[in-house]
């Protein structure tokens, strides 16, 4: 198939292999560490830590993300909000992260992304815009996806029982 008028099994070299083998080079496992379940600005939450090599979400930084979240959820009602979110918190290799994915009607979500260098909680500020999640949040989010339509959408019993269920339903250890 000839795609943009490239011609027939084109190498992949022009889609920047130099890039690309960098990444697959410096590519490792990072730890996931769910961080409980609380309420936040009128939501239940699923926190957790990410966590790169070397580095650590202490206390400090989820109360940080969680003030943070709370700032973002205080209004998550105009977006649609079901009242239901999950936190990251990441320690990332360049810098950390905090992100607030919030399901919303219609069966879909909201997502704010904060950026700051690592280890300056104070200077976390929204993500630019076109900001997605990196390969390991992306890990926690499938799983939560994953969660949510198993436990709350697809679940038996009472909401209660669900919601129970689904904060009971974590991802932890490593993943790549």
């Amino acid at each position: 198939m000839t795609v943009l008028g490239e011609p027939p099994n084109q190498s992949s070299t022009a889609a920047g292999s130099g890039a690309l083998s960098a990444l697959a080079e410096g590519y490792h496992a990072r730890t996931v560490r769910p961080l409980g379940s609380c309420t936040v600005a009128g939501h239940v939450v699923k926190p957790y830590a990410i966590e790169a090599p070397g580095r650590t979400v202490a206390d400090e930084d989820l109360r940080t993300a969680l003030r943070i979240a709370a700032d973002h959820l205080a209004s998550a009602h105009l977006r649609g909000s079901l009242g239901l979110a999950v936190l990251l918190v990441h320690a990332g290799g360049d810098g950390d992260y905090v992100l607030v994915h919030t399901w919303i009607e219609g069966y879909m979500s909201d997502l704010a992304i904060f950026t700051g260098p690592a280890g300056d909680a104070d200077r976390l500020r929204p993500g630019r815009t076109g900001l997605a999640p990196c390969v390991w949040e992306a890990a926690v989010l499938g799983h939560e996806r994953d969660a949510f339509t198993r436990r709350v959408l697809d679940g038996g019993g009472a909401l209660d029982e669900r919601l129970a269920t689904w904060r009971g339903d974590v991802l932890e250890g490593e993943v790549r």
